[in-house]
């Protein structure tokens, strides 16, 4: 079965507009995800990257207009004026869900449309519980996957320097090595995922 390395931020509203166009590529070729969320300002701070809000106010500007015009061009609502938030505990919870078995997928984008969709804090317990709830996964992750949780956040940082992230949305196909950055990479994932 093919497997792709899944590098994402529940704090990425590039993440969020890749939507389930992933599950869904992978539901067509038969290929396995695995989920790492971590820690994107880290990431940028160790692979030579710049975090947004000290980026050049050209690309900061080119930004705020780029992301309304994938949102309208995908039919997604998004919202550009949610604070900063702690993107820790929903990792920690994807990660968590990821070892219990279930629509990890559609958690990860529960969580980023609480945040992109809806304005709301996805540091915030009770979104979390109520998130896992909704995608059939036990609220009490929340609390018992916390241990873990943060040992593989942690872990999946060190896995993506290692192997060349340096972004999010990132998808790694582990069968061949190659790498796809972006959620508007995903269709030349597609046709990759074809010739294996």
């Amino acid at each position: 079965m093919r497997q792709i390395d899944y590098y994402l931020s529940t704090i990425s509203p590039w993440c969020y507009l890749a939507g389930d166009r992933l599950e869904r590529i992978a539901a067509r070729h038969g290929a396995q995800i695995t989920y790492r969320p971590l820690d994107l300002m880290q990431l940028f701070e160790r692979s030579g990257g710049t975090r947004p809000q000290n980026r050049h106010p050209a690309r900061i500007d080119y930004r705020n207009q780029e992301l309304p015009r994938w949102a309208e061009h995908l039919g997604v609502p998004l919202r550009l004026d949610v604070p900063m938030t702690n993107m820790a505990p929903s990792s920690y919870a994807v990660i968590a869900a990821q070892e219990a078995g279930g629509d990890v997928g559609g958690l990860v984008q529960g969580f980023l449309r609480a945040r992109f969709a809806d304005g709301r804090d996805i540091a915030e317990d009770g979104l979390i519980r109520e998130v896992l709830a909704a995608h059939g996964f036990d609220p009490a992750l929340a609390d018992t996957g916390l241990f873990v949780g943060a040992e593989t956040y942690a872990r999946n940082l060190e896995r993506a320097v290692e192997a060349g992230v340096f972004g999010a949305p990132f998808y790694h196909v582990l069968d061949s090595g190659q790498k796809f950055w972006g959620q508007d990479r995903l269709d030349f994932l597609e046709r990759h995922l074809a010739t294996l």
